[in-house]
């Protein structure tokens, strides 16, 4: 599934009107008939009271075109105005007509505090007062009423965006948004859903399909794509009946130092998991042991020192090597990732500790290999790329860093993104769970092992997050959030590759609720 700009769909909008012979207003009655349909398949025919907040734009033309449909099918819905403005889109003009012309009870006019109406915990809000076109935040009275309609216990349903909120921009006021429990968004999921500073007021969403062009929107450059199964699917790579362990590479993890073996241990056994034919860590003397006995099938090659890396030598070429995680960052260890990168020319994945070496020795940069994968979580993401002032501005410092340094950069989050150049990709699977010491080293792992398989760097690296993703839901319906480990996720690996091919038993009801 594609993310389009707001620009984007306003031209969607425009090719639509054009190649099906439809005027704008054909468009809106489209939407309204799509939330008044998903609303009307949930209450069918509750005397439940309705109140819609209308802006006097075309998201509150398309409120105005709902409360009708609402009225007109025998529901309590009362339509109110925001009447900030005597400016009013056409759109809006025409379907305030038309709620005028099928009843005595018009939209009310509100033009302060004052018109604030009384809202029933059972009540239900549909909040219609901007949509995705908005380019300031909403000041004033109108403020007070998106601030007064947060502090409702009622249910809280966006039209296309919760107002306030700008479709691919900056948040321009957090005290001026709707927190909206449910947003039922036309055509396309927007940008705005998956980034933490704006994401918390989409906690779930729906996609209406309004019937815009498709050609337009399968032939148009997206700002980003969305993973979800169907995309994983066609990721998958099918494994030949007389293939050998050869045939599955051999990844090399590297790191480790004195109380921080876990990290490697946990990476090489996830690249073992999802199908790496040969594992070798080359860990600290005092990891020898530790990874013989954690991960048998691991073998190991240790460092001449005891507690740290010290001189990374190898006299054989692994398919990939997988670098950082539990390293430290000693002098002599920073020296021997120099040394590693200089001689190696080969395929990275590059985590942790070996992330803050770059970023505090920036000529290492230099030496990174084309399409080197890099996989920060945000405090390494910030000393790599310097502060931002907002996710909108760190994902273009992001795209700028890949496209300069020619790598692969994973931002690991609730939404994990992976950039390389102008392309973004968007994780929709994984849970809070995750947020466990060692669910990255896993994800390094992961993805070194389906670079040693062949999979393309980029492709590794977003399918590896997809797994990693499943894996961890997966671990989460069997224990809970809580009682997650990254041990868990890698367990699940296997079953996350079955779950592929399953046959949902329930059909989920919004496949597009992030999770």
């Amino acid at each position: 599934m594609k993310i389009f700009s707001a620009k984007q769909l306003y031209e969607a909008d425009a090719i639509t009107l054009e190649k099906q012979g439809i005027q704008s207003i054909d468009l809106m009655e489209r939407a309204a008939t799509q939330i008044f349909n998903w609303l009307h398949q949930r209450m069918q025919g509750a005397q439940v009271p309705i109140h819609i907040f209308c802006g006097i734009g075309n998201n509150g033309g398309d409120g105005l075109a709902l409360g009708r449909l609402l009225i007109e099918n025998g529901y309590n819905a009362t339509l109110y105005v925001a009447n900030f403005t005597d400016k009013r889109s056409p759109c809006f003009l025409t379907n305030y007509n038309r709620v005028k012309a099928i009843t005595k009870k018009w939209p009310i006019l509100m033009t302060s505090e004052n018109d604030f109406p009384n809202i029933h915990a059972d009540d239900i809000i549909v909040d219609a007062l901007f949509g995705i076109g908005l380019n300031r935040a909403p000041e004033g009275w109108v403020k007070l009423l998106i601030q007064y309609l947060n502090q409702q216990q009622a249910f809280r349903l966006s039209v296309d965006i919760p107002s306030g909120l700008s479709a691919n921009e900056a948040l321009l006021d957090s005290e001026a948004v709707i927190k909206a429990n449910h947003t039922l968004t036309f055509q396309a999921p927007k940008l705005t859903f998956f980034l933490p500073e704006t994401g918390r007021f989409v906690p779930y969403f729906e996609v209406l399909d309004i019937g815009l062009d498709p050609e337009y929107l399968m032939t148009a450059l997206p700002l980003a794509q969305l993973i979800y199964k169907p995309q994983a699917q066609q990721f998958y790579k099918q494994r030949e009946k007389f293939a050998h362990k050869g045939a599955f590479g051999h990844v090399l993890v590297v790191g480790g130092s004195k109380g921080k073996m876990g990290a490697v241990s946990l990476s090489a056994k996830a690249a073992l998991k999802v199908g790496a034919g040969l594992v070798t860590a080359f860990v600290p003397a005092c990891g020898n042991d530790i990874l013989q006995v954690t991960v048998p099938e691991v073998m190991t090659l240790p460092d001449a020192a005891e507690n740290h890396l010290t001189n990374i030598t190898l006299d054989w070429s692994p398919s990939v090597i997988a670098v950082g995680m539990g390293m430290g960052q000693h002098p002599d260890s920073v020296a021997s990732i120099e040394n590693l990168l200089t001689e190696k020319k080969l395929p990275y994945v590059v985590d942790a500790d070996a992330l803050n070496v770059l970023s505090i020795e920036k000529k290492l940069l230099k030496l990174l290999p084309e399409n080197t994968i890099l996989t920060p979580h945000e405090g390494e993401l910030k000393r790599l790329l310097g502060p931002w002032k907002n996710d909108f501005e760190k994902l273009e410092k992001a795209k700028k860093f890949s496209g300069k340094h020619k790598v692969i950069l994973l931002l690991k989050g609730a939404h994990s993104v992976v950039i390389y150049h102008d392309k973004m990709y968007i994780n929709t699977n994984g849970n809070p769970g995750m947020a466990t010491a060692g669910s990255g080293d896993v994800l390094s792992g992961l993805i070194a092992g389906l670079c040693a398989q062949g999979y393309d760097p980029l492709l590794a690296t977003v399918f590896g997050v997809y797994l990693h993703g499943s894996a961890g839901d997966i671990a989460a319906n069997q224990l809970g959030f809580e009682a997650m480990m990254a041990s868990d996720i890698i367990a699940n690996i296997g079953s996350a590759f079955l779950n592929l091919f399953q046959q949902e038993q329930l059909s989920q009801e919004s496949e597009s609720e992030p999770n």
